[in-house]
């Protein structure tokens, strides 16, 4: 007996191993025989009646009409998409999944009649709402509102806006990428803005129009934008970057996103980036980086129970099933299990890679490969009954193979065989189900391509409608412009109008060239007035040396004197002379008083390297009458020896500060040490050179501005700041 019971577990073994080699499409092409007849009936929903007399078809198959009591009979088999059609309800689109008896409802058109007159009286934000409500379920009947809704000759710009963009969402969500850019720009082309430009760029990047993509990225961060919107930038210039290749680039604008999300306490967010920054450094080729950011995500990922956390725990476990650590895999998706039970997984679609299937799928494949059979058999068990739940074909024809396997490996070829055999099925069933979903989608392209076309010819009566309506308004201008012309009195009221102004503006002229007059004479008077004051000065210093007999001095003074004198007189007439002729001045003016005062003060006179003096001009003898303060009431009064120090920079192109600061007495203590003939002096040299500013900025615009402050917080020195502009 124990004999025969080994003969038959080797004879199962070969015929599973036999099995397990051949292909799938093999498997698939024993499905023409398994056809039966499916009997049904329709009925109508609004009156609860049979429907008899409309089309009954299996896609690519049989074809038949229902009878009068609502029944039909046709021939097809498990997988199979039937197709109901009527003049008076949608078509109506059903799987066959046993060989059970099908009662198929639609609703009559009528009852849209009827309503007619309500969908008429529908608002534009109504439709909008319903759509956006409807989308992911129904998208041409979205579309459909959306066409209703920019059918309306009410709603303005923003609103078209409104709907394209909604248009794109739409688009993207059902991955018809190219029309969501098309009608992404469209919404921009209405009205501009930034969140519906990033979402033209993300849309370009998921129609491979990567460049595009980071263009458009790039131009976004350039603008005013939010810090939630600067994060969606970069993570959408990081996406394309890996798209494109340049990893560097990408690495760069991750991290910068992660930094960002990380500083806000967004935990999931940086879970998700790090397993992003994993993943770029896995493709460049750096493994151990790549694990530290994984390893980052995992522990992350672990402090926050969201979708985005289980996304992040999925795609680190994917790394570590690469690299062979199955046991961190196993616990990361135990913990994305127990996760998913406290969000909604019904909303999540069976294409997605956190579904409960796969991922009880996936820790029995890890436990098969550290050959825990007996561990991994409920695991594969788990996935298969909850793809069968949730339809997923996919999942469950791959949970089978693998189930099958390890029955095998561990010795079990009875169950080995017994899964085999309902791995069969499901390919067979698979392969129905994948011509099902290509003529689905097929006839899903061609219906949303019709909306789009009708949307884009909408769009082309508008703009001809808005082409007309100017037009129309570019004649009825025509004509007003025409019976304005034939109308002589206001003519006449324009000429004298013209008349008017021209006289204005003479007296305007006048004033102005009056006021010129008055101000160029104004200057030549304070000019007059400066020139006496400074040789009068000047004059004391040689008196003080012929007085100590000290001739010599006296006679080089004298000749330095005339020197400085000359350059004076021949810029006596000028309102504005180089600022290297004024430096040249100061300059002998400095040396004269300081070869009188050596036992007062130093100088020094520094000049900007960068800077071109002969760029800017500067009224003459402006700068002399502060360096002669500085010495005469500043440091003259000192006891121990003080320092002048006059300064020449650019600011920038077209600004230039002169600095005369000395350490004095300062300006208080040298009020109280004048006497009164002194401070009279004073007070007159300093208001001339108030109103020669003052004029010469309002004959030549605001170009000289003078600041007087005390050099130090003691109220000791005094510091004059002297700002030049370039004249135009």
């Amino acid at each position: 007996m124990n004999y025969l019971k080994s003969i038959v577990n080797i004879c199962l073994f070969v015929v599973c191993s036999i099995a397990f080699s051949q292909q799938e499409t093999e498997a698939v092409s024993r499905t023409g025989n398994s056809s039966f007849i499916i009997v049904g009936s329709v009925l109508d929903t609004e009156h609860m009646k049979p429907v008899g007399g409309v089309n009954v078809e299996i896609t690519g198959g049989a074809y038949t009409i229902t009878s009068r009591d609502g029944t039909f009979r046709i021939r097809g088999k498990i997988g199979d998409e039937l197709v109901i059609r009527g003049e008076n309800f949608t078509p109506v689109y059903y799987t066959i999944k046993d060989r059970q008896r099908i009662r198929l409802e639609v609703t009559s058109s009528k009852e849209s009649a009827s309503n007619k007159k309500t969908r008429a009286q529908n608002s534009y934000t109504q439709l909008l709402s319903e759509a956006k409500r409807i989308y992911k379920n129904d998208a041409a009947q979205a579309i459909d509102k959306i066409i209703e809704a920019l059918s309306k000759t009410t709603i303005s710009k923003s609103q078209r806006a409104e709907s394209f963009r909604l248009l794109g969402d739409i688009y993207s969500y059902w991955k018809q990428y190219d029309l969501a850019v098309s009608n992404y720009k469209n919404s921009i082309e209405n009205l501009p803005a930034i969140p519906v430009e990033i979402l033209l760029a993300k849309a370009l990047y998921a129609n491979k129009n990567y460049q595009e993509s980071i263009r458009l990225y790039l131009k976004l961060s350039r603008k005013d934008i939010s810090p939630e919107q600067s994060v969606k930038i970069k993570e959408g210039l990081g996406d394309a970057y890996v798209a494109t290749g340049d990893y560097v680039s990408s690495i760069t604008n991750y991290t910068a996103v992660e930094k960002d999300v990380s500083k806000r306490k967004k935990i999931s967010e940086a879970a998700r980036l790090n397993t992003k920054l994993g993943a770029v450094y896995e493709q460049q080729g750096s493994p151990q980086q790549a694990a530290t950011y994984f390893n980052e995500a995992a522990a992350l990922s672990n402090r926050e129970t969201s979708e985005v956390s289980i996304r992040a725990k999925a795609k680190v476990a994917d790394f570590y099933s690469k690299n062979n650590s199955f046991d961190a895999e196993i616990q990361l998706r135990q913990s994305a299990l127990e996760d998913l039970k406290e969000i909604a997984v019904d909303s999540i679609s069976n294409d997605d890679n956190i579904t409960v299937q796969k991922q009880n799928y996936k820790i029995g494949n890890a436990l098969a490969a550290q050959k825990k059979l007996e561990e991994a058999i409920p695991y594969f068990e788990k996935s298969i009954e909850e793809a069968v739940t949730k339809e997923d074909l996919i999942v469950e024809k791959d949970a089978r193979r693998r189930l099958s396997e390890v029955f095998r490996d561990n010795g079990e070829f009875e169950k080995a065989a017994t899964a085999y055999e309902a791995y069969k099925e499901v390919v067979d069933l698979s392969y129905n189900r994948k011509e099902q979903e290509i003529s689905q989608a097929t006839r899903f392209g061609k219906e949303i391509a019709a909306k789009q076309n009708r949307i884009m010819s909408l769009e082309k009566d508008r703009l001809l409608n808005e082409s007309k309506y100017q037009l129309y308004t570019q004649e009825q201008e025509l004509v007003k412009a025409r019976d304005m012309r034939q109308r002589l009195i206001i003519g006449s009221l324009a000429v004298i109008a013209v008349l008017l102004l021209l006289t204005a503006f003479s007296m305007y002229r006048s004033n102005k060239q009056q006021k010129l007059a008055n101000n160029i004479l104004a200057l030549k008077g304070l000019r007059s007035q400066m020139n006496p004051h400074f040789i009068f000065n000047a004059l004391n210093s040689v008196n003080s040396f012929i007085a100590t007999n000290d001739e010599r001095t006296a006679n080089k003074y004298l000749s330095d004197f005339s020197i400085l004198m000359r350059a004076v007189l021949e810029n006596s007439e000028e309102d504005f002379i180089p600022l290297s002729n004024e430096l040249e001045l100061i300059k002998r003016y400095t040396m004269l008083e300081h070869f009188r005062f050596k036992d007062k003060f130093d100088y020094t006179i520094t000049i900007d390297e960068n800077m071109n003096l002969d760029d800017f001009l500067i009224p003459p003898m402006l700068l002399q009458p502060y360096v002669e303060n500085a010495i005469w009431h500043g440091l003259r009064y000192k006891e121990k020896k003080g320092n002048l120090q006059i300064d020449f920079k650019q600011k920038d192109e077209e600004t230039a500060v002169i600095r005369v600061t000395d350490d004095g007495v300062g300006r208080l203590q040298s009020k109280l040490l004048k006497t009164d003939h002194q401070k009279k002096q004073k007070s007159k040299g300093m208001g001339n050179i108030k109103k020669r500013i003052a004029i010469l900025n309002d004959m030549y615009g605001n170009t000289i501005n003078v600041s007087i402050t005390d050099a130090f917080k003691n109220g000791e020195g005094t510091k004059v700041a002297l700002t030049l502009k370039k004249r135009n």
